[in-house]
């Protein structure tokens, strides 16, 4: 029996799409889904909720849960990988308060700046445990990462381990609907082409039966930009280094060091950035997943296909029938060639029978691997930190980012960074 292991099991909303996706395609007919999480409890509801949904689209899949991660692993074809390492509480809430204590504002804090380093250094030594372990029961295995922050996640195991890895993340396929629909356009027949790294890949053509269509993407985005919205740091991107960011305005108002600025405070409110947006959103999600859970629950349980690439990507491979994505890998062969080559880059790759295979895109416009460049170095310092447990690399990573450098000294950065390695305690490792 082929096997899917879906580790982080008890994120049940995204299980339900990710595996309900699975069970809509005929050739993985027959197959184990193997669930693991930390939290039994959470495990128990997915799979009761995935049982109900097998039951419902009249799936012959086997759903079996696993606290033994190894066991769950053992044999699998294909892994998926969902976790949160130290969870909203306490990890996220100190990545927030401590940082804030300092004067340094954030907003999703999961990818880069100081939130973002210390979510790797949490999370990239759990995950070099579980390639060792499919290293051992599962050399075969494609592993493909969901979890953030993703550049830093997918280059630790790409350089460091041997297995088959790919992170997946929908801020590429939403990019250009999500545009289009915002300025009121017509998203049909569109072909586009983006690349970059992770939360900061580029729109670097967009063409509607061979028509370039950025000239009037930009002229309604200006006229959009007199009004109050939500996509307000993109566009501003846009207008000033002349092309569209996949990911959103909140994520990247802190990614560059021009919007969130104590000196200029006035642009939170003109921008419409909204600061202490994660913890907001977990309180949130916190409150109603009791109401969640119901709704996921309700007789009736059915589903129809999502928009995330993995059960695409599965059924290519087992098909043989090609599909195009954008993929996380290593910039191995200057993929893009005016970004490192350790770097982790965001690119169209194919899925088909003999895996995964990136394309190439050649050197980006220059301006736009200049920012890019400002991040990848301060996530390579990072897998540096948590691969020698070094901690100068930490105090690197973090003078590095361009919106922590830009609000504080170096030496508030450095105590700001020890004040955080010590909340943070056995969710780390010992440094240096």
């Amino acid at each position: 029996m082929s096997k899917i292991t879906f580790i982080g099991a008890g994120s049940t909303v995204f299980v339900k799409n990710v595996l309900g996706d699975c069970m809509l395609v005929p050739a993985l007919k027959g197959f184990e889904f193997a669930l693991y999480d930390i939290d039994e409890k959470r495990m128990s509801e997915s799979q009761n909720l995935l049982t109900q949904l097998a039951e419902a689209l009249d799936s012959d899949v086997t759903i079996r849960s696993y606290t033994d991660r190894k066991e769950a692993l053992r044999g699998a074809a294909y892994v998926f990988n969902a976790i949160q390492v130290g969870g909203y509480k306490p990890s996220t809430v100190i990545d927030f308060e401590i940082p804030k204590k300092y004067g340094l504002r954030q907003t999703i804090a999961d990818t880069v700046g100081i939130g973002g380093i210390f979510r790797s250094l949490r999370t990239i030594p759990v995950m070099l445990d579980f390639a060792r372990d499919i290293e051992e029961v599962a050399p075969d295995a494609l592993f493909m990462n969901y979890t953030n922050p993703m550049a830093t996640l997918m280059g630790a195991l790409q350089q460091h381990t041997g297995i088959q890895s790919v992170g997946l993340c929908h801020s590429v396929q939403i990019c250009t609907k999500d545009l289009f629909k915002s300025l009121d356009m017509d998203h049909t027949r569109v072909q586009e082409k983006i690349a970059g790294i992770n939360h900061m890949a580029w729109l670097l053509e967009v063409k509607q039966d061979g028509v370039d269509l950025y000239p009037e993407i930009k002229r309604r985005a200006k006229e959009k930009q007199k009004e109050r919205h939500n996509d307000m740091v993109r566009f501003k991107l846009m207008e000033h280094f002349g092309h569209y960011v996949t990911e959103s305005s909140e994520h990247n108002a802190e990614y560059h060091p021009y919007f969130i600025k104590s000196n200029y405070p006035e642009l939170i409110e003109q921008l419409n950035i909204p600061l202490d947006e994660y913890p907001r959103r977990c309180e949130e999600q916190i409150a109603n997943w009791q109401k969640v859970q119901k709704t996921l629950t309700a007789e009736g349980i059915t589903h129809t296909r999502s928009k995330e690439y993995g059960s695409l990507i599965i059924e290519a491979i087992e098909t043989n029938q090609p599909f195009k994505f954008g993929g996380n890998v290593l910039n191995t062969g200057n993929l893009i060639s005016n970004l490192p080559a350790k770097a982790t880059v965001e690119v169209p790759c194919i899925a088909d029978r003999s895996g995964i295979t990136p394309t190439y895109v050649g050197d980006l416009p220059l301006q736009l691997a200049g920012l890019n460049h400002t991040n990848i170095h301060s996530q390579l310092l990072t897998i540096e930190a948590a691969v020698t447990k070094k901690r100068d690399y930490i105090y690197q990573a973090a003078l590095l980012d361009p919106h922590t450098k830009a609000e504080l000294s170096i030496d508030d950065i450095v105590a700001m960074c020890d004040e955080l390695i010590d909340a943070h305690g056995d969710y780390l490792p010992q440094y240096q």
